[in-house]
């Protein structure tokens, strides 16, 4: 059995592989496939068989990944984890070029309901996905590229208190005048601008003309050349071959286990890709000891999607069909009969893993007082009267028996009435698809700041009792009567 210490440090590589969604995939992409994971394509046809292990991806920023029981016939359930790869961040606007004052500064907009006054003098980079064209042989192709730039290129500095008496009364940050990062001087980007490179208006003002030229090759009327020689050499092309991208400021500071006692994680995205993690590493674990799918007759799943912190309303989301249609294509590669997939679902099982508020000392009376989760105390399970949280007596029940059978501690949380509750990608898959739920997260400090914290031993106790769901759901499934 691995420490604590030893998950939380597996955690910790994860979350400096993955500044962004795309990036979390492509890291959950790798450790797949060298577990002996299969990928396979939403736009082909499937072969499936029994005991073996597939994922797919959807606009690279959710992944699907199942492995198939020996004993799975169509119609069996699904024992699934959920949780979200996106946080809240600064993304890049289409027209990102801002020249103010003799400084470039980089458009942003915000995403997600992020606490955007941490973001300020952070030492920032750029990270996130390309399109790149690709000439050979008189032929043009286009091709999707990742790409972060390692070293800090970025900073939203704060105004001295000299110019701002009250700001400790309360620093309210205006989005779209204060929350621009300066990318560099203009008399120093003008003095290592190419000769070739033609960066002479300002603001985007030259944003008339072709739209479609624009669309196919952002030039320097829409984002700094600089910024796009930055973005060249990290890709190996030519600022002329960046068709177009999907780009957010990140912080450089790396996530780091710490406290005095080495107790703590401190870094950013822990929300929610502490509880990808976890459900990842489950997975991975549960189907890797030879025979360990021999007596399985269900798919046990994790689906990490795109988009929670906006709503999940997208065609990678998980308000989108990307889980029935994973659910409905599995069935119907081992049986025609389409009538199965509705069996299916009410055999099935979905755990939304979502990192949840642990009471912090010094705003105590912000939590309920007989529901306040605290650090190494273990998953918190998330009960809501309005359906905030999809938890019901059945899907606590389930999760708190395997719980007590492994000896993993658990916690509950209920929002103060006279406070709103959050939500989760729960309640959005229990009332789309049909399936059971149980909302639970580790509980953490400051949720959407640029810089989170948890506990070590929390990370081990998420990822044990996930992996414990996975290896006892059918057979404690099988044991349950409801609608009889």
């Amino acid at each position: 059995m691995e420490s604590s210490s030893a998950v939380a440090a597996d955690l910790i590589d994860f979350l400096n592989a993955s500044p962004t969604a795309f990036h979390a995939v492509d890291e959950a992409k790798k450790r797949l496939k060298s577990a002996g994971y299969v990928q396979i394509f939403e736009r082909q046809d499937w072969d499936l068989k029994p005991a073996n292990k597939y994922f797919f991806t959807r606009n690279y920023s959710t992944i699907v990944a199942f492995a198939i029981g020996k004993k799975y016939v169509a119609g069996n359930g699904f024992h699934i984890v959920g949780a979200h790869t996106d946080s809240p961040c600064v993304k890049l606007k289409p027209v990102s070029k801002v020249t103010k004052c003799g400084f470039l500064e980089v458009g942003v907009q915000t995403y997600g309901g992020g606490l955007w006054h941490t973001w300020f003098d952070r030492d920032l980079t750029i990270a996130g996905r390309m399109i790149i064209r690709n000439k050979k042989d008189g032929s043009e192709s286009y091709l999707h590229k990742l790409v972060r730039i390692e070293e800090p290129i970025m900073r939203i500095p704060t105004l001295a208190i000299h110019l701002d008496r009250g700001v400790n009364d309360g620093f309210k940050v205006n989005t779209q005048s204060h929350l621009l990062p300066v990318l560099a001087t203009s008399i120093k980007a003008e003095l290592n601008k190419p000769a070739s490179t033609d960066d002479s208006i300002e603001n985007g003002a030259a944003n008339v003309g072709s739209k479609s030229s624009k669309r196919t090759n952002p030039g320097g009327d829409q984002h700094h050349s600089l910024l796009l020689q930055l973005l060249a050499a990290q890709a190996g092309c030519e600022p002329s071959d960046i068709c177009d991208f999907e780009l957010q400021a990140c912080d450089t500071q790396p996530s780091v286990i710490a406290g005095a006692m080495k107790e703590f994680v401190f870094s950013g995205r822990l929300d929610n890709l502490c509880m990808s993690f976890c459900s990842l590493k489950a997975l991975i674990d549960a189907t890797s000891p030879e025979n360990c799918l021999e007596d399985e007759v269900g798919v046990r799943m994790v689906a990490l999607f795109d988009h929670e912190e906006v709503g999940s309303n997208s065609a990678q989301g998980a308000g989108s069909p990307v889980m029935f249609d994973a659910l409905s294509r599995i069935t119907s590669t081992f049986s025609p009969d389409s009538k199965l997939i509705q069996k299916s679902i009410q055999r099935s099982f979905l755990v939304s893993a979502d990192m949840a508020h642990a009471l912090h000392p010094n705003y105590s009376d912000k939590h309920e007082e007989n529901h306040q989760p605290k650090f190494h105390g273990g998953l918190v399970i998330k009960h809501n009267a309005n359906q905030r949280y999809a938890t019901n007596a059945v899907t606590s029940f389930i999760f708190r028996e395997i719980a007590a059978k492994h000896n993993i501690p658990l916690q509950d949380f209920v929002v103060r009435n006279d406070m709103p509750c959050g939500s989760t990608i729960g309640p959005i898959l229990a009332s789309g698809v049909g399936i059971r739920t149980v909302d639970v997260g580790a509980p953490q400090w400051s949720m959407h700041s640029i810089r989170e914290m948890c506990a070590v031993d929390d990370v081990k106790h998420s990822y044990e009792h996930f992996k414990a769901f996975f290896q006892d759901f059918s057979q404690l499934d099988g044991k349950i009567a409801v609608d009889i």
